[in-house]
């Protein structure tokens, strides 16, 4: 099975009812404290990986999502995230 294109990966994302769809790089082992945003937003994994917890929630695990994996975030949902080792490159939907 070959791997979808950005642009395929951007029209799936769309296909998802998104309006504001781009994707975002960052390099190894970026972290962005805790956050939240005001609308659904959901993240689409091209390369490498992503570490996402939900700090205000009772027993808070911390998941590893890897390539081809969606997560969605509730709007005003509290998360923190960490990239891999290797970066993270994904599609957001917002």
């Amino acid at each position: 099975m070959t791997a979808k294109s950005q642009r395929e990966s951007e029209q799936e994302v769309r296909s998802w009812g998104f309006p504001h769809v781009f994707t975002w790089t960052d390099g190894p082992n970026a972290h962005y404290s805790p956050h939240s945003h005001a609308g659904l937003t959901t993240h689409l994994i091209l390369k490498g990986q992503l570490t996402i917890t939900y700090p205000k929630e009772k027993d808070a695990e911390k998941k590893t999502y890897t390539v081809g994996d969606r997560i969605d975030v509730e709007a005003g949902r509290v998360h923190e995230v960490w990239m891999g080792a290797e970066g993270c490159t994904y599609v957001i939907g917002e």
